[in-house]
């Protein structure tokens, strides 16, 4: 009876195997794929992984579809990824935010970034920017803390939400520049940046791609670059690192994952090294004007510094007006 259950168990479990064989390598025959960007639409990360996901696309035959599936700082659409089945249909479009910071920030997060989750592809460092409206009377950055410093708690900066990466960003540039700039934190990036373009409120700390329409007809301005260097693109716009040298912009970096136990062949497909997916990733970098993999290493340097200064940035902003 013994002999006879092992022989069974071991039957099924290898009829299991070769199933998920055939249909990883049968993949993506069945349906469309879906790419879920856990924030809204608009943001820097929903560009890039439309862009990236009507490539592999093209490469793979068949459709992907982008699912925007927002909220809580992108940790619910990343916690429908972690919980799907790991057939290859759902993939996630990911961000410092819902990996790094997400852990220091929430006290019951619903996944663990590690392991319930396959990495994919690391796929940009988003340049980011401090951008103001055309009217707040300050046209560097050297004069916007010297308003902001006679003037204390006047003016406010937008962010995607409390507790993100533009939020973290904009706290550090408090404790770097020694201001006192309030937190008004929004639901994605799109609008406060409208808000700012409005004069709403004053700056945003966002995405380059997100600011240059509107510096193009003059309702924004940039102040700074918040890389290490200048961006090629914007070269007449300093970094930040030159005015404030204790400026050092955590990392934001975007990357895309499955869920945990996603089949080495597929992952194989979707990034194939110097084949499709990496030329994907590539194009992606320069139609949004992306950072390259040395400047993500630096920015990554800084993570653990940033998570420390979440949790404090997090409690000293909920306890301001907005």
């Amino acid at each position: 009876m013994g002999t006879f259950r092992f022989l069974t168990l071991y039957l099924l479990a290898s009829v299991c195997v070769g199933a998920d064989t055939a249909a990883a390598q049968n993949w993506p025959a069945a349906k469309p794929v879906t790419m879920v960007v856990p924030f809204p639409p608009g943001p820097a990360l929903d560009l890039v992984a439309r862009l990236v996901g009507g490539k592999i696309a093209d490469a793979l035959g068949q459709t992907i579809v982008v699912e925007n599936r927002s909220g809580a700082n992108g940790t619910i659409g990343s916690n429908l990824v972690a919980r799907a089945a790991p057939d290859g249909y759902t993939l996630l479009a990911a961000t410092a935010g819902t990996h790094v910071t997400a852990v220091h920030l929430m006290k019951s997060l619903p996944y663990d970034p590690l392991k319930d989750f396959t990495p994919i592809v690391a796929a940009v460092e988003p340049v980011t920017c401090l951008a103001v409206n055309s009217a707040v009377p300050v046209d560097t950055v050297e004069a916007l803390i010297a308003y902001a410093r006679s003037h204390p708690d006047e003016l406010s900066y937008g962010s995607s939400g409390l507790g993100s990466v533009f939020h973290m960003m904009g706290e550090l540039f408090n404790q770097t520049a020694g201001v006192r700039i309030k937190h008004v934190p929004y639901r994605g990036v799109a609008p406060a940046m409208q808000d700012v373009i409005s004069g709403h409120i004053p700056m945003v700390f966002i995405s380059v791609s997100n600011a240059i329409p509107a510096m193009q007809t003059g309702r924004v301005k940039i102040l700074a670059v918040l890389e290490p260097t200048r961006y090629a693109k914007l070269p007449q716009v300093r970094s930040m690192s030159e005015i404030v040298p204790a400026f050092q912009k955590p990392s934001s970096w975007f990357g895309f994952l499955g869920p945990v136990g996603l089949p080495r062949e597929i992952v194989t497909r979707l990034n194939a090294g110097d084949g499709q997916g990496a030329q994907c990733v590539r194009r992606a970098r320069q139609a949004r004007g992306q950072r390259d993999d040395g400047d993500r290493r630096h920015a990554q340097s800084n993570s653990a510094r940033s998570c420390r200064m979440a949790s404090r940035a997090t409690a000293r902003s909920s306890r301001r007006p907005a």
